[in-house]
């Protein structure tokens, strides 16, 4: 999942949201530099992760990548999911979606100092471009995977991932179907643990 699902599945709670957005950027033992709850967020981010690679449902979504982008299919997949999120109306509505991105980046200024070196260069991009409501257009999407491409090592080209998103639109998206609401119910029994 990428920035939207995880920016959602911290269900506005403001530590768990802040580890959740930047754990990408935060390696190894690094985790232990920052508040209780934020390491909390980063041990959801990494469950979400771990459970959406292991699934076999995105295991058979990133096939739809995977002869053209190998390894990165995961990453491709990521955003896709994002985009289907970003649409499905049992979580948003186009109001909701606005209302919920204005209240994310809200509580995430509130942690700007505790940022990463790399991720506090990319959420002022972030945020005066609303990545996280520009997931609902395919033309953000179209940004979003060549974004993906950009930070990879050995790929040269988005078009190709972009064309695939388009071609099996509606199989991708029923594979998001039938695949969220089991990753939502597993971060919501994950952050159980957290409560006690």
């Amino acid at each position: 999942m990428n920035y939207l699902a995880h920016a959602y599945l911290s269900f506005n709670k403001p530590g768990i949201l802040a580890g959740n957005m930047i754990s990408d950027f935060v390696k190894g033992k690094r985790k232990y530099d920052y508040p209780e709850e934020i390491q909390h967020g980063i041990a959801v981010h990494r469950e979400i992760d771990r459970f959406t690679d292991a699934h076999s449902i995105t295991k058979e979504a990133k096939e739809i990548f995977r002869p053209a982008y190998r390894l990165y299919a995961g990453p491709l997949m990521d955003v896709v999911y994002d985009h289907f999120l970003a649409l499905d109306e049992n979580e948003f509505t186009d109001e909701s979606l606005k209302t919920f991105t204005i209240n994310t980046y809200a509580l995430l200024d509130q942690f700007t100092d505790q940022f990463p070196e790399t991720f506090q260069r990319i959420y002022p991009y972030m945020k005066e471009h609303n990545w996280l409501y520009n997931y609902r257009y395919r033309q953000g999407i179209e940004k979003s995977l060549a974004g993906v491409v950009r930070r990879a090592k050995y790929l040269e080209e988005s078009d190709t991932a972009y064309f695939l998103f388009n071609e099996h639109y509606d199989e991708l998206k029923d594979l998001y179907q039938l695949f969220f609401p089991e990753l939502k119910l597993m971060t919501v029994n994950f952050l159980k643990q957290f409560d006690q």
